[in-house]
């Protein structure tokens, strides 16, 4: 593994957001649990039901993975973190969306997520429908606030939103080349359902940050990659780890016949492939400077995290 200082996620003490700086997470999460609660606060009259479901949604915890990515990408590059808040925060209404709907009986049927009821259950099926169809508007209302080049924001994160929708119909529904080996068909899939997202992330913190474009393709390859390892481990923790830890349905995917890393490749084989995932990430961003150490340490994380 790559010799880095101290990681600054543990480390450093909040300090401003000028350019080159590399804030410690609590003061990243903070920044974004305030945009993301004050863009549904913001929104004119909605009905209170609609409200609360997409509150109950996207504020009841979680990674915040995408919007820190983002924001930390941003940093990376020399930009300022007030740059980058709005496409991080639009990130991440994606993704609770996303999250919405794909805990319906239609698609995974899920009760359970992030250690509470899932929207469906806490409210019923149509404010859960709804509520996904509200915060998709909201992420592109934020997109569109961005301060640097919101068309483009607005742009990308929409393209990727649609590769993360058919990514998700695959991984249900099938659609896959069937001429593929499943391993080429487990990693299309999740190029778009998980990578998708991912990569777009870290693209959006470069944009926001005024990288240059070789820049932001580095960005981009390092996000798609993390976006599988990502998923390699979820897929290996749904196998080895229970409920109660997961805080969500553990070994649903094996029931329902998915595709997933374990299946194909077997526990020990996926975990040496996070391993292979986790350094060609990592060479992704070698160019970048020590202000990209907690992009790295964060792969570092990724890669042995439980749950």
């Amino acid at each position: 593994m790559p010799s880095t200082p101290p990681s600054t996620e543990s480390s450093s003490s909040p300090c401003d957001s000028s350019a080159g700086s590399a804030p410690a997470t609590s003061t990243l999460l903070d920044k974004i649990e305030r945009a993301l609660a004050d863009r549904l606060d913001a929104q004119p009259d909605p009905p209170p039901r609609l409200l609360a479901a997409a509150r109950h949604a996207v504020l009841g915890g979680g990674k915040r993975l995408r919007p820190i990515l983002c924001l930390r990408a941003a940093v990376a590059v020399g930009g300022r973190i007030e740059d980058a808040v709005d496409v991080a925060s639009a990130v991440e209404f994606v993704h609770a969306f996303s999250l919405v709907h794909d805990d319906l009986p239609a698609l995974d049927d899920d009760d359970l997520r992030r250690g509470r009821p899932t929207v469906h259950k806490a409210f019923d099926e149509a404010t859960a429908i709804l509520a996904g169809d509200f915060l998709l508007a909201v992420a592109a209302q934020s997109a569109a606030a961005s301060p640097v080049d919101a068309g483009r924001a607005t742009r990308e994160l929409l393209a990727a939103t649609n590769e993360m929708i058919f990514g998700q119909l695959q991984d249900t529904l099938g659609g896959t080349d069937p001429s593929l080996p499943e391993a080429d068909q487990l990693r299309a899939i999740h190029a778009r359902k998980t990578g998708a997202l991912i990569a777009v992330s870290c693209r959006l913190g470069a944009l926001a940050g005024r990288a240059d474009e070789p820049t932001v393709a580095a960005l981009d390859r390092f996000g798609g990659v993390l976006g599988q390892m990502f998923q390699a481990v979820d897929d290996l923790l749904d196998e080895t780890q229970t409920t109660e830890h997961l805080g969500k349905a553990a070994g649903k995917d094996r029931e329902a016949g998915k595709l997933t890393y374990p299946r194909i490749h077997g526990i020990e084989g996926t975990r040496r492939l996070i391993e292979s995932m986790r350094e060609s990430s990592l060479a992704a961003i070698s160019d970048l400077g020590l202000v990209a150490d907690p992009l790295r340490d964060l792969v570092e994380d990724l890669a042995v995290r439980t749950r």
